[in-house]
Parts: structure tokens; C-alpha cells; sequence
């Protein structure tokens, strides 16, 4: 126990035993600077050094822009520009889906690869007699026909059918040999035309779809304002892609006989308007 105590006490009097540390001039043996330390003192104040050189080291980490450049963190700009990319990215992806969808419902309607739909059989139409149906009117009914009639008959704003305040280009110029008909189910007119003669389009638009088709050769689609959409088929070749932007009276093809639906050089001209076909001759003057 005696020798516990002693060795006790000599590693205190280690600790605190006081040394003094002097700086001074290596030439005149001035004395500049005297400091009074012992082992304890430089223990305790190294310690804390030690600790706050850390504490403020993960400060300067965590809370300023000094941890972009430690490997394993990533700059925070970087990770908005990253989420606004990918945003932007899906957004994309979204409308170009959206339009190539369009596309394809409108390509398949003008160059006439509709599906025919089937109709039961099994359905059964139960057959009503005119004997049994009451075909008179009634006096409510009576009366808002003559109202309505009464207001049509002196209306200044008339619907006119066929009218637009659009002004078309003629395509081309030349001999229509078969002209639109809805009963034979031929909703465009056909132009006669020399080989290779510039075909123009009739308004301005963006080109839906330029491309070779088995039946029509090679086809070019425009879409306009005001719901008309404008097919051109049968070309010998095409000068404009799809999703470019044309001009009225523009040149976009040149005229031939391509396809295995033509039976010599000319146009097959259609013209749409919201997503039902017209007859050109009453809006184009060929």
C-alpha cells in the first residue's frame, strides 16, 4: 500500500510539476517570451484543442458548400438540375407519345387501313310496328317547333355549310378524272398531271406525316388551323419530313404514279376538316 501511495504521488508531482518555456534572442540572449507549463496543462489544452478543431471541422462539412468537394457527397444544384431534368424528360416522353398516337389514327384513316366492325349475329332487334308507336305531335311539342322556326326564318346569322375564312393554294393545276363522291367512296379528286410536275401545299401547316405507303406510293400529310388536314398521294418524290413547317403555295413533291392504287401519272388529292372528309372543289379552285 506504502509503495501504491508513493508511486501515486510521484506521477502527480509528474503532471504537475511546473517547466518553463522561454523564447529568446539567439544572438543578444534576450529573453522574449516566458511561459509557465506543466504536463497537465498541455494535456488538457491539446485535448480541447483537439476537440474543437473537430467539432468545427464537421460544421464547416455539414453546413457549408465545402462537402461538394469530398468524395461521396453531391452538390445540391446538381440534385435540382437532375430532378427538373427528369421531369422534363417524362413530360417529353408524355406528348411524344401523345403525338405519335395522333399520327398513326390519322395516317391509318387517309390511306384507308380501317378496321371493318363486326356486328352480332346473336343480337336480336326486336321489329316495332308503325300501327303501335303514336307518331303526333304534342301541343308542347308543336308549339316550340314554330317558335324555333319562327326564329330561323328572320335569323341574319344563318349557318352556311362549306364556308371558311381560309384562302388554299391549288395543289396543281390540270383535268380532274374522278372526282369526290361519297357514294362510290372516293373522298378526294384526282388530278391528271404530267410526270415530275410540282405539287404545292394549299395552306400553311405542319407536315403530319411524309412517307411510302404500299397502296398510295408516297404520301405526304399536312395539317392546317381551323381543323383541315390535306393529303397528297401518289408522288414520284417528297421534299418535305414529317414535323416541318411549310408555307402556302410551298413546294413539297412532285407528281407520278407510285403505289398500286394508280393507274398512271397523277394527284390523289384529299382535304379533311375535324377529322371528316370534303370535297376539295368547293373550297380549291383546280
Amino acid at each position: 500500500m506504502v509503495k501504491k501511495t508513493k508511486q501515486k504521488r510521484k506521477f502527480r508531482q509528474k503532471l504537475t510539476y511546473n517547466y518553463r518555456l522561454v523564447v529568446m534572442n539567439d544572438e543578444s540572449l534576450e529573453e522574449l517570451l516566458s511561459f509557465k507549463l506543466n504536463r497537465l496543462n498541455v494535456f488538457v489544452i491539446g485535448g480541447v484543442s483537439a476537440i474543437s478543431l473537430i467539432i468545427l471541422t464537421s460544421l464547416l462539412i455539414a453546413f457549408t458548400p465545402i462537402k461538394e468537394y469530398i468524395p461521396g457527397y453531391s452538390s445540391s444544384k446538381l440534385k435540382k438540375r437532375a430532378s427538373k431534368l427528369v421531369y422534363k424528360l417524362d413530360s417529353l416522353e408524355r406528348k411524344m407519345q401523345e403525338n405519335e398516337a395522333y399520327v398513326k389514327s390519322v395516317k391509318s384513316l387517309l390511306i384507308g387501313d380501317i378496321k371493318k366492325e363486326k356486328i352480332d349475329a346473336s343480337a336480336v332487334v326486336k321489329k316495332i310496328s308503325l300501327k303501335d308507336v303514336n307518331l303526333d305531335a304534342s301541343t308542347i311539342d308543336s308549339a316550340f317547333r314554330e317558335d324555333v322556326e319562327e326564329k330561323d326564318r328572320y335569323s341574319l346569322f344563318q349557318r352556311e355549310t362549306n364556308k371558311t375564312d381560309m384562302v388554299f393554294f391549288a395543289p396543281a393545276t390540270g383535268t380532274i378524272s374522278d372526282a369526290y363522291s361519297a357514294k362510290n367512296k372516293h373522298f378526294a379528286v384526282d388530278i391528271v398531271l404530267v410526270k415530275d410536275t410540282p405539287i404545292k401545299a394549299i395552306a400553311d401547316g405542319t407536315i403530319l406525316f411524309s412517307g411510302f405507303t404500299a397502296k398510295t406510293g408516297y404520301v405526304i400529310l399536312i395539317k392546317h388551323t381551323q381543323g383541315f388536314i390535306s393529303a397528297y398521294k401518289h408522288n414520284a418524290s417528297l421534299f418535305k419530313e414529317q414535323g416541318d413547317l411549310v408555307i402556302s403555295g410551298e413546294v413539297i413533291a412532285n407528281s407520278g404514279s407510285t403505289g398500286t392504287l394508280t393507274t398512271g401519272p397523277h394527284l390523289h388529292f384529299e382535304l379533311w376538316k375535324d377529322g371528316y372528309p370534303v370535297d376539295p372543289v368547293k373550297y380549291i379552285n383546280f
